[in-house]
């Protein structure tokens, strides 16, 4: 897991926003989307949900960002009539993904990679 100084916070936040909302399709803050095989294992119609329930997410709170950042969300779909807890998080790496980014404000340093999980996945 990233430390992320006090003074980067809302810089990291912004950019984990762009991450989230073009859910890793913007060329200004590169990344991955991952997800577990839990999620992988939903139909089409449940990823739809989960894909636009991340894109619109906005439930931040100090209870699930503390430090600000916008990187960890909780939401529910529905799977099966049933309701469904999701989890995304949101972690930055340097840009061979293999350590932490060492200047996490930095998008040109830095690589997102958000996982999509079940709780009971983590």
């Amino acid at each position: 897991m990233t430390t992320i100084p006090e003074t980067d916070h809302a810089e990291i936040a912004r950019q984990n926003d762009e991450f989230r909302r073009s859910f890793g399709q913007s060329p200004r803050v590169p990344g991955r989307i991952m997800m577990t095989p839990g999620v992988a294992d939903f139909d089409a119609l449940v990823m739809m949900q989960i894909h636009s329930a991340i894109i619109l997410f906005d439930d931040f709170s100090q209870d699930n960002d503390p430090y600000g950042a916008h990187d960890f969300g909780e939401f529910t779909v529905s799977v099966n009539g049933e309701d469904t807890k999701i989890w995304f998080k949101i972690d930055l790496y340097d840009p061979s993904y293999k350590a932490g980014s060492e200047k996490p404000d930095d998008p040109t340093q830095t690589r997102r990679v958000m996982t999509i999980l079940l709780p009971s996945e983590y």
